[in-house]
């Protein structure tokens, strides 16, 4: 059976790539932008089976008209992909609150908005999958990244949280962790900061030449089969790494953080107390 699905950010990137990928094999879209225009190649190609719908997340009003505008018009909502956001480069110092607020508007607030109010539609239905576009940096970090870090730390444990608030709903909940993909978020949708300190300069250099390394980034399309196996799944993981980056990468980070639990393991629980 087909499924409805609402997509923000889809006017490119991962957004667009699984629009597309869902729309082929019949299911209907709800795919929002800032511009929709973005999306005419799609509503050409597969008419009254997307919707189109222009959103900023950063508005909730918006946000709870256009959840209202999906549900009237394909009837349900079966899956969220929360996929709208984008990263900020430049190290903690350097970045301005401006961006540090821009920042959590969009991948935190604005993905909190939506998921609130998807939340009373599937609720109703008694069924629904929440999808949240988080990343590998949510369980980790990268230097040069720390208000990105930090906002896809609190898309983890928000999504984590509310999962174990409705699953007795019949609601499920997976949060997507990519390692760098060769999409735009690097690109054109990143933001940089403008001071130039120079005790960060080695900092810098270094997260540059680590960045050259084709093999590094992930292809876009590689992602698709994932996607739809988590969409398909009976039963869906909360957490899917996406990427031999990520995965090999935190089965790192995994082994030392229990290195250090059981090298502790004393002090932690005498501070209990009792």
């Amino acid at each position: 059976m087909s499924k409805t699905i609402f997509i923000t950010g889809a006017s490119r990137g991962f957004g667009k790539l699984w629009a597309e990928a869902l729309l082929k094999r019949g299911d209907k879209v709800a795919a929002s932008a800032r511009n929709i225009a973005a999306l005419d190649d799609l509503v050409a190609t597969y008419g009254d089976n997307i919707l189109p719908v222009q959103l900023d997340v950063n508005d909730r009003n918006a946000v709870n008209k256009a959840v209202a505008q999906v549900k009237e018009h394909f009837g349900s909502i079966d899956i969220l992909i929360n996929n709208a956001g984008y990263g900020v480069f430049g190290t903690v110092e350097e970045t301005t609150e401006a961006q540090a607020r821009a920042q959590m508007e969009t991948n935190f607030f604005g993905l909190l908005w939506v998921t609130q109010a998807v939340l009373p539609v599937m609720r109703a239905q008694k069924s629904g999958h929440i999808i949240q576009v988080s990343s590998f940096l949510g369980l980790t970090t990268l230097p040069m990244l720390g208000l990105y870090n930090a906002s896809k730390f609190a898309v983890e444990g928000l999504s984590e949280t509310i999962a174990s608030e409705v699953a007795h709903l019949g609601i499920k909940f997976t949060l997507i962790e990519p390692n760098g993909y060769a999409t735009e978020w690097a690109g054109n949708s990143a933001v940089q900061t403008t001071s130039d300190i120079a005790d960060y300069a080695p900092v810098r250099a270094a997260f540059a030449e680590s960045g050259e390394n084709p093999d590094g980034w992930g292809k876009p399309e590689a992602t698709v089969d994932a996607i739809l196996k988590v969409i398909d799944s009976e039963n869906p993981p909360l957490r899917l790494l996406l990427g031999k980056v990520a995965y090999h990468g935190m089965n790192q980070v995994y082994t030392e953080r229990l290195k250090d639990i059981q090298a502790w393991k004393d002090v932690s629980i005498a501070a209990h107390g009792h």
